[in-house]
């Protein structure tokens, strides 16, 4: 991932993040589909035996591939015929994203909104499909699962730091979006929106899907190519979280979402009937995916009666920050009941009730697994024999996840013969019962598996405080390199961080045949200046020389302070001929604006010398070397010029 998205992403911070905590990942079928498929010769028939396994993720695929399909097409029922629509790399993509969902639908993160998390982002999924329906710069089939996981990001802080994450959404809860922005990057180094795009970029996501969710978010002030594949993608997907803002929010703030959807339509070119239209395909649908999907089967209000605003500012974060406490009451634990009788249930429910457990039953084993999933218990009493799946089959089987290894598993038995004992602790059985119950006996057992659970949340709790150390730390590193990498005077990077970045630009374009040129840049008369007002006014005609190219650049352009009165701009993508061009908007910028120091005014100007690279040279030393040259000939011709190398 590094090497293909290093500069759209930090991804030595993402490292970072990854190696503090466990990050959502897909698991089960979704794990080894996505082994599968990195095979190069599998095939459709193997990938329909492995997908076979799980009817579930059948029923969706089946209406993942009928989401693609014009109107009037007939329907898609056989699995083959769906996998054969969607093609391998969806089917991967899609079961990422179901299987995210089943395994993420709780954590630990108190104000996390979970519910509205995946609610939410179900239809921004179904919204990004139906736009690529008529944008057509994406494939229908990956355009779900891109809507799916845009705002994954910010599941992923909820889980790797729960607690820490929890006090940024109480902290930022009502105020503007930019806020919560700026609170994760001075608290992870990083945004929910850069940890969402690195994220899908270390999944194997194209890089133009990866770009699109970096700027979704600020859709509405994106710049750009409007042609472009990455802008257009970009517009579906702000138009997509706006639909689903509108769906969630509140009813008075209805109408400033449906505002901002309108704007980001007319972006597109799209005719207000086709905003309806899509609304209106959106609720359709959402009715068959909330079905099938572990999500709020919510009720999606009516989006096209909505009294429309004047277009406003850019829309909310991507989270809806709330009072969501979708975790359990942290002072109860949760106990889950697992037998085939229904009078032992009720006994031992009411027991565990009277203890104070917050309790859940099944009535065998297949149950009890579906349910372990869903309620996430610490404590379980299991009968051994039941129909479909036995105790032991059912705690093997949970000891093999990673939410199932940390539950007190007491198992009730008829016989206490030693062989099956013994086989019962192999299987991962922490205590036993025997039948008939005695309360007091299992009271005595239960409080047993409380300290252990004790034990287990105070260990939890350290390595809690261990990866928030580890997270602050990274944060400290981070910005103990900003400073070393940056001019005090200017606030541009520094020559470190210059050298280092034009290798990098070097590199890159080298390896993609992409033009790179540069322009080096002296302030003029800058040494008599100095000497015959001293250094404060030296230091403040830089300052504000400096403002003044950093307003007639380019959004690419790299703009670095070599030196004492030197700059460096760096501008990837760019011939001799646009190079020039900007470095003549630049010139005459400085020019433009007098430079006001206490009661003096002065007039600056700079020269420029402008180079590109070209085959023959062996490195970015070789670009430098010849933009100098060309900067020597920009003075000698009499000073704030522009001239090109050659």
């Amino acid at each position: 991932m590094a090497k293909k998205m290093n500069d759209l992403i930090d991804t030595s911070r993402f490292e970072e993040i990854k190696a503090a905590g466990e990050l959502p990942s897909p698991r089960g079928i979704a794990l080894a589909i996505a082994r599968m498929t990195q095979r190069g010769d599998a095939s459709l028939a193997e990938l329909a035996r492995l997908v076979q396994g799980d009817p579930s993720l059948v029923g969706r695929l089946v209406c993942a591939a009928n989401g693609t399909l014009a109107p009037g097409m007939r329907p898609i029922v056989a699995l083959r015929d769906a996998l054969s629509v969607l093609g391998m790399a969806a089917v991967r993509n899609l079961a990422l994203g179901f299987s995210l969902i089943s395994s993420n639908g709780k954590g630990l993160c108190r104000s996390f909104p979970y519910s509205r998390f995946w609610t939410g982002s179900v239809i921004r999924a179904i919204a990004t499909q139906k736009i690529m329906t008529v944008m057509r710069s994406a494939g229908l089939e990956e355009s779900f699962s891109v809507g799916l996981l845009s705002g994954i990001g910010a599941l992923g802080l909820a889980s790797v730091f729960p607690a820490q994450y929890s006090r940024v959404l109480d902290e930022v809860r009502g105020g503007e979006p930019e806020m919560l922005l700026d609170v994760e990057r001075q608290a992870f180094a990083m945004t929910h929106v850069e940890l969402s795009a690195a994220m899908l970029a270390d999944w194997g996501m194209p890089r133009f899907f990866v770009a699109a969710v970096l700027g979704h978010e600020s859709a509405l002030t994106l710049q750009g190519e409007p042609e472009s594949r990455e802008h257009s993608l970009t517009l579906a997907l702000g138009l997509a979280r706006a639909v689903e803002a509108a769906c969630l929010c509140d009813e008075a703030e209805r109408a400033l979402h449906m505002g901002i959807a309108r704007a980001l339509a007319a972006r597109m070119a799209w005719l207000p009937d086709q905003v309806s239209a899509l609304c209106d395909d959106v609720a359709r649908e959402w009715k068959d995916w909330s079905q099938i999907l572990p999500v709020d089967a919510y009720a999606l209000p009516s989006l096209n009666d909505v009294a429309l605003p004047e277009p406003a500012s850019p829309a909310p974060a991507s989270i809806e920050v709330e009072a969501a406490n979708d975790a359990p009451d942290p002072g109860a634990l949760r106990a889950l009941v697992v037998d085939d009788d229904a009078a032992t249930r009720m006994t031992l429910q009411a027991l565990l009730l009277r203890s104070g457990y917050q309790v859940t039953c099944a009535e065998n084993g297949v149950m009890g697994m579906e349910r372990a999933l869903e309620f996430q218990p610490q404590i379980m009493v299991v009968d051994w024999v039941m129909p479909e799946m036995n105790g032991l089959e059912l705690t093997r089987t949970l000891r093999q996840t990673r939410m199932g290894r940390n539950i007190y598993i007491i198992v009730l038995t008829s016989h206490e013969d030693e062989e099956r004992l013994v086989e019962a602790f192999e299987a991962g059985v922490d205590d036993y019962m025997v039948k008939p119950l005695k309360p007091r006996v299992l009271e005595a057992r239960l409080r047993a598996g409380q300290r252990l659970i004790r034990l287990q949340k105070d260990l939890e709790a350290e390595r809690e405080e261990i990866r928030r150390y580890a997270a602050e730390l990274g944060v400290s590193n981070r910005r103990l390199q900003e400073v070393a990498l940056t001019d005090a005077l200017t606030g541009f990077p520094n020559r470190r961080y210059a050298m280092a970045r034009i290798g990098q630009e070097w590199a890159i374009a080298l390896r993609s045949e992409r033009p790179l040129s540069c322009m080096l840049i002296d302030v003029d008369y800058f040494r008599q200046i100095n000497e015959t007002y001293g250094h404060d006014v030296a230091d403040q005609v830089l300052e504000q020389t400096a403002r003044a190219i950093r307003e007639c650049m380019r959004a690419q352009d790299v703009v670095c302070r070599t030196g004492g009165d030197e700059f460096l701009i760096i501008c990837p993508d760019t011939t001799l001929e646009q190079a020039m061009a900007c470095a003549q908007r630049v010139c005459a910028g400085v020019a433009a604006v007098p430079l006001q120091a206490g009661q003096l005014r002065l007039k600056s100007s700079i020269s420029i010398g402008v180079a590109e690279r070209l085959s023959p040279m062996p490195d970015a030393d070789a670009l430098l070397a010849l933009a100098d040259q060309a900067l020597i000939g920009a003075k000698s011709t009499g000073r704030g010029r522009v001239r090109a190398a050659g």
